[in-house]
């Protein structure tokens, strides 16, 4: 568990290929994506206790904004900018030698415009977390719990998975799953490069009401390729990565929990065809 402040900036650029249907046929529409993105995390208070594990409140800060630029998708298909902004407070701490919690809360909003003043309830989503982690080596911990949120205007719970695995050295190998997926392997070239291999995710939301109906639009997607990386000392680093959108899921879905599951019963959600994908990041502790 990292005990510093971190803070990051990052911008991503996926290229331009053809939309797909919810039968997997291309509908004769094309489109790419950029994505904004930065957040900060900052202990509140922390100390290790008598077994080395650490005991801390956080609280973090994040925001992204997406901008479509897409050719013959109608608009009901899809918005041509998303704007979310997310504000947590986390609480670690162990309760055995072998056992953690972690509990956090907070609030977000996930909105189709970048106008502040228009922001209203309905654009606004609750989440919580309580997840027992199982430190089963020092470079493995693994934890499970129940999550909620008010996607569907209401509280809902669900399972909540926690994975965080990794070898160090000149070889580094680095699993990391909460709130998304970091996978990657690769080996320290010089003191100040590396180079690995990775997939990662990522995603944008947006809460709308759309002829008397609330939906939402959600726009996901899988990267994977060559990500260098620039490290400067022990706070800062600059990756840098190439390679391809592997997924990239957007449609639009009425906002109730009867959608939701017809939804999970379609052979395919509209998506965007493979595409170049490159990305650029900061990363910075203190």
């Amino acid at each position: 568990c990292e005990l510093s402040a971190q803070a990051f900036i990052k911008a991503e650029y996926i290229g331009k290929s053809s939309y797909r249907d919810m039968n997997n046929e291309k509908t004769g529409g094309k489109g790419d994506a950029q994505i904004y993105s930065g957040g900060i995390n900052i202990p509140l208070s922390m100390r290790l206790n008598e077994n080395n594990r650490p005991v801390m409140w956080s609280i973090g800060v994040g925001g992204s904004y997406t901008s479509f630029n897409n050719h013959d998708i109608p608009s009901d298909l899809s918005p041509t900018e998303i704007m979310n902004a997310q504000l947590s407070l986390t609480h670690l701490r162990p309760i055995s030698k072998k056992l953690s919690l972690l509990m956090s809360a907070g609030a977000g909003t996930y909105t189709a415009h970048t106008d502040v003043s228009r922001i209203g309830m309905k654009n606004v989503l609750g989440h919580g977390a309580v997840v027992f982690i199982w430190h089963v080596r020092d470079n493995l911990d693994l934890g499970i719990g129940p999550a909620i949120n008010t996607t569907f205007g209401y509280p809902m719970a669900f399972p909540a998975l926690y994975l965080n695995w990794g070898l160090s050295g000149r070889y580094e190998v680095k699993v990391s799953m909460m709130n998304t997926l970091d996978v990657s392997a690769g080996m320290q070239l010089h003191k100040n490069f590396k180079l690995s291999i990775a997939v990662e995710m990522g995603g944008a939301l947006a809460l709308q009401h759309i002829e008397g109906k609330d939906m939402m639009f959600s726009h996901q997607y899988m990267v994977a390729g060559l990500r260098p990386g620039i490290v400067l000392g022990k706070s800062l680093s600059i990756p840098i990565m190439a390679g391809i959108s592997a997924n990239r899921t957007a449609f639009y879905e009425e906002r109730t929990l009867k959608a939701f599951f017809k939804g999970m019963s379609r052979e395919y959600d509209p998506y965007f065809d493979v595409a170049p994908y490159v990305s650029a990041a900061i990363k910075y502790n203190f």
